[in-house]
């Protein structure tokens, strides 16, 4: 794109990216004030060295589609008719592809993330999981499993998987062979365990299933059923949080307290999916609408709180914290990781 001349170039503009982290693909918006526009045409936006294409431009604001060549990190976000230190953005880098995910990954204790190759419906895949390596190294785990779903890690260290192929809820041993755990769990997706062992499994079809320590299964609550998955996560409040998307243009987070009450947090989602705490205690939500998908940190402490937009995304369904200060994000094919929790703006340089 042709660039304006030295003498169109506007006084010195402070540029602000928002939200200031992202997935390749998002949209992000550049704010300013007094944004110049080009007589003809649309500002010229780089993040990093890569061009961004522009969908929108303002004298205020400026929105752009991260590029999917950017290679990720912290990189700079400049207006060519702007005189302006850069604004930042952090890019999430692909940590891998090729997968097929309907849920959130899980780390275990050793910082091994775990991912899912699912497959598609009453199918079993001859090589259903994956594990990632603090190298960065992707394993195959050729085990036994038709349709894995939802992960999660259990107090004792293990991994657990269910299966909406045949509703069990399976534990990976050591030497990665496969016990089930649990049985006749409904169309088994969403699991979460407390920290005293119980394990909650989402039936899709509408039910909250605990599993005891000793395996006796009973129901926990009821709640309207999803066309895709429910998607749990245990609190440090001592709630189960789930989320169940529908048909419906909005979508509702759920809270299901220990005495077995069910409320509403909030429906000001469109099509929450994977949901997690971070190692601070709150709470992030996945929102996989269509071309603005995005992770949202959610205070549930608060009465009627407001979802806040942490990273945008094209696509996404799953989030999970690692330990060591990492967040990954997926959508149903890849896997990204961002550097740090998200507790606040990252700052400029």
């Amino acid at each position: 794109m042709t660039k304006v001349s030295a003498g169109a170039v506007s006084a010195a503009v402070r540029l602000t990216v928002e939200p200031s982290r992202a997935l390749p693909g998002a949209r992000v918006a550049v704010s300013g004030t007094h944004l110049p526009l080009p007589p003809e045409g649309l500002p010229h936006v780089l993040v990093g060295t890569s061009d961004a294409r522009v969908v929108a431009a303002s004298a205020r604001r400026v929105r752009v589609v991260v590029p999917a060549d950017t290679g990720g990190g912290r990189l700079p976000v400049r207006v060519d008719e702007c005189i302006s230190e850069p604004a930042w953005l952090q890019v999430g880098t692909t940590l891998v592809d090729d997968v097929h995910m309907v849920d959130s990954p899980v780390f275990d204790r050793d910082g091994r993330l775990y991912v899912t190759h699912s497959g598609s419906r009453d199918a079993r895949p001859s090589v259903p999981l994956y594990r990632i390596g603090r190298d960065g190294v992707k394993e195959a785990l050729a085990i036994e499993i038709g349709n894995p779903t939802s992960l999660a890690v259990g107090p004792d260290g293990l991994i657990y998987v269910s299966s909406r192929f045949d509703g069990h809820v399976y534990r990976l041993q050591p030497g990665d062979r496969v016990e089930r755990y649990a049985t006749d769990l409904g169309v088994a997706t969403g699991l979460a365990f407390s920290p005293d062992g119980d394990l909650f499994v989402g039936d899709r079809s509408g039910t909250i299933f605990r599993v005891r320590p000793d395996r006796q299964v009973e129901t926990f609550a009821s709640l309207p059923s999803s066309v895709a998955a429910f998607h749990l996560a245990y609190g440090p409040d001592q709630c189960l949080y789930v989320t169940a998307p529908t048909l419906a243009t909005h979508d509702a987070l759920y809270r299901i307290t220990p005495d077995r009450l069910v409320d509403t947090v909030t429906e000001a989602f469109g099509r929450p999916q994977g949901l997690a705490f971070d190692t601070t205690g709150m709470l992030h939500v996945v929102d996989a609408l269509a071309g603005s998908a995005g992770l949202f940190r959610v205070d549930v402490t608060r009465s009627a709180p407001k979802p806040e937009l942490v990273v945008a995304a094209g696509a996404l369904i799953g989030v999970a914290f690692d330990p060591a200060g990492a967040t990954v994000l997926n959508s149903n094919d890849t896997v990204w990781k961002l550097d740090g929790l998200l507790i606040a703006p990252m700052e400029s340089a």
